[in-house]
Formats: structure tokens, C-alpha cells, sequence
């Protein structure tokens, strides 16, 4: 990985170990664990998360500040404000100098975010970055980025704050990683841009993207990512147009056509796909999809993989529930689905952690501030998805290779 290079200390490494070997079921369930044990889990996973991401600091004083307001994060109760953060610690004159720490102070949070990107990925063992937008509430108008949006998410408008996390996800658990704030671009602009200058600091490692946001110009956003390099499955709606670029099929050489009618007369390309649910009596459900090879409407992409429009039916007389298109061309149907998967893993994580570990919490008027606080955020969501095992809903822990 590209960027800072973190060095744990000697004392930790035993730690890192023990971290690995927290015992787990069969599936990466967690063993039921004692409450004592659950705590002595727990710590072993702050320490170990606090050692790689805070070695950046320069000064003993800024990794001391970040380890107090990340163990801040984890335990306040109710919004976590720097005021509740330093209050659950024992100590209210701590908030003065932790607002100084995320407000005012000058490290810098890309090496740290780099730290834990690479920290989550040893843990989790990522099959994808899935970027996900979080809409942030507001009453006032004097925040950084406040304005008018829309959540696509809840299918409604609010007053506030829109960011863009790159999240990393398997099967069994998702945490953030790198945000971007939405100031003076499209939200398809912000997207993209988040997933790919991350993506540059990942380069020996190209995991896909999925694109969990419907963009409104999926043309402009497949070049960027094909110019990037970057393997990439973008949710589209009905709407958006390409040009069928399978001889067989109707529409062939007729110009763009909107993807719902493309995917409508795929019917004889649609192929039963198998997919992990526990609610079936197998294990596996299977669901119609079909791929159809395509093109941009606005000429030939300069692209090696070629791209697929993706479909998916919940009912076969009725229209896709779910589209995709991805420059994935090759891939087998039933693999691009189980990607597609992971955003519900994404919204489930969210759903259950996110605002117990601070996302939508800071409550400064800075980029700065903003940027600092959702950093160690992100780290306590992770620890709040790795140890919420024994402490009152199940959660996964990906048993990490030696």
C-alpha cells in the first residue's frame, strides 16, 4: 500500500496475534463469550487498532489525545459531542484540549485513515470498497457543507450535511474507511472521486467498487473509473441508456436504449443464480438474473474489460428490482450478485453501529474538525463491529489468516 508506512511497536505484536485468535465458530460466528472475557476482547482490540493508528503522530501528546477521544467515542452515552466524549472519560477539563485535538490541531488524517484501512482489511478480509452515502441532519446553516439534499436511502429531501464513506466489506462485516463531504459538486462527482483517490493509495490491490448511490450520469461515471483502471459496479436506474452490443438481441444497433427495456427483452438470457440466505430451507436462494453486454451511449470506452448491464428479478413477470452496470464484462452473474450483497451488509453496519460510534455527530463548523472527528469515528465503528458479539447482538468476526 502506497503512503505512510506504520511501524507497531514491539508490544504490540503479541497483541496483533491475540486479536487473530479470538475464538470463533464455524461461519465466523463469535463463541459466547463471559462478560470479563467480552471486556478483555474488547481491549485487546483498541489497543491493537490504537497502535497502528495513531503511530503517524508525531508527538506522544497527539497519540495519547487520539487514543482518549477514540475510547471516548466507545464509551458515551447518547450523541457523542467532544463535551460527552470527555465527560465519559471522568474528566470534563478534558474537553478543551480534545476540541483543540479535532478542531485546531494539525495532524494530518490521511496517513491515519491509510492505518486503519489497512488495520480493517486485515481483520475483515474485504471482498469489495463499497461507497455509501450518510446524510448528516442539520438545524443551523452555518456547518460546513449544510445545505438542501436528498437521501436516497429513506427516498427523502433533509436539511444538512452529505458525505460519501468508502466502505471496507465482506460477507460477515463492513466498516468505513475514507469519507469525502459534498461541497460545490453532483453527488455522482463525489462518489466517484471518493472510491477513486482511494483506490490510488490501494493500488497493488484492486479490490472492485460497488457504487451503492444511482447516478444520474453513469456514462461520465464508467470513464473515470475506466481511466483509472479500477473495476467498478455502479446501481443504476431505469432509466439511464446504453447501446446493446449483442447481435442476438433486440435493440442491437438501434442506438441507446433505456436499461429496463434492454433487460425486458433479455428474458431468454435470464439464468438462476445462487445466493447465500439463511431463510431458505437449502441455504441458498436462487433468483433470475441476466447479463447483457453493452456500450456507452456516447461512443467506444477505452476500456479492456468491455461492460455488462446487470439485472436481477425478484419476480420474473415483473421489472428488475435491482440494475447494475459494470466493467466487470467477464465475471459470472452469480459473483457480480454476491457483490451487489455486500451494500446490505454496508446498511445493516450502518444501521446498527453507526451512530453508536459518533458518524453523524461532530458538532463544529470546520472542514477540518469535520474530517478529524468522522477519522476516529470510523475507527470506533470498526471496533464496535468487531467485539459486539457478547455484548447484546450477534455480530460476525472474520477469523484473519495467520
Amino acid at each position: 500500500m502506497k503512503g505512510v508506512s506504520v511501524s507497531v511497536p514491539a508490544d504490540r505484536i503479541m497483541s496483533v496475534r491475540n486479536v487473530r485468535d479470538l475464538p470463533v465458530r464455524r461461519g465466523g460466528i463469535p463463541v459466547q463469550r463471559s462478560a470479563a472475557e467480552t471486556r478483555s476482547d474488547r481491549e485487546l482490540v483498541i489497543q491493537d487498532l490504537s497502535a497502528a493508528l495513531f503511530a503517524s503522530l508525531p508527538r506522544r501528546d497527539q497519540r495519547r489525545k487520539g487514543e482518549q477521544y477514540l475510547r471516548g467515542l466507545l464509551a458515551a452515552q447518547g450523541r457523542r459531542s467532544i463535551r460527552n466524549v470527555a465527560a465519559c472519560l471522568g474528566d470534563p477539563t478534558l474537553e478543551q484540549s480534545l476540541h483543540h485535538f479535532i478542531c485546531n490541531s494539525t495532524w494530518d488524517w490521511t496517513p491515519m485513515r491509510e492505518a486503519l484501512a489497512d488495520w480493517v482489511a486485515r481483520m475483515i478480509g474485504p471482498q469489495a470498497w463499497v461507497v455509501r452515502q450518510l446524510s448528516i441532519p442539520k438545524s443551523g446553516r452555518h456547518s460546513v457543507g449544510v445545505g438542501r439534499g436528498f437521501d436516497p436511502h429513506r427516498d427523502r429531501t433533509f436539511h444538512g450535511q452529505q458525505a460519501f464513506g468508502v466502505w471496507s466489506a465482506s460477507e460477515q462485516a463492513s466498516s468505513p474507511v475514507t469519507w469525502r463531504l459534498l461541497l460545490g459538486e453532483t453527488q455522482d462527482e463525489c462518489a466517484t472521486s471518493a472510491a477513486l483517490d482511494f483506490a490510488r493509495l490501494f493500488d497493488a490491490d484492486r479490490r472492485p467498487v460497488v457504487l451503492d448511490t444511482p447516478v444520474r450520469d453513469p456514462e461520465a461515471v464508467i470513464r473515470r473509473f475506466d481511466e483509472a483502471g479500477v473495476p467498478v459496479l455502479v446501481r443504476i436506474g431505469g432509466e439511464a441508456r446504453f447501446t446493446v452490443r449483442e447481435a442476438a438481441m433486440p435493440g442491437f444497433d438501434q442506438g441507446a436504449l433505456p436499461a429496463r427495456r434492454i433487460l425486458a427483452s433479455a428474458k431468454g438470457l435470464r439464468r438462476p443464480a445462487g445466493q447465500a440466505d439463511p431463510t431458505a430451507p437449502s441455504g441458498i436462494r436462487h433468483v433470475p438474473a441476466a447479463k447483457v453486454r453493452v456500450g456507452l451511449p456516447g461512443g467506444e470506452q477505452n476500456t479492456e474489460r468491455g461492460l455488462v448491464l446487470l439485472g436481477e428479478w425478484d419476480h420474473p413477470r415483473r421489472p428488475p428490482a435491482q440494475l447494475w452496470v459494470t466493467n466487470m464484462a467477464k465475471a459470472p452473474a452469480s459473483v457480480l450478485l454476491r457483490l451487489t450483497r455486500l451494500t446490505g451488509r454496508v446498511a445493516q453496519d450502518l444501521s446498527g453501529f453507526g451512530d453508536r460510534a459518533g458518524l453523524r455527530d461532530f458538532e463544529g463548523r470546520s472542514l477540518r474538525g469535520w474530517h478529524c472527528h468522522i477519522t476516529l469515528a470510523s475507527a470506533a465503528h470498526a471496533v464496535e463491529v468487531l467485539t459486539a458479539g457478547g455484548r447484546g447482538a450477534e455480530r460476525y468476526f472474520h477469523e484473519a489468516s495467520a
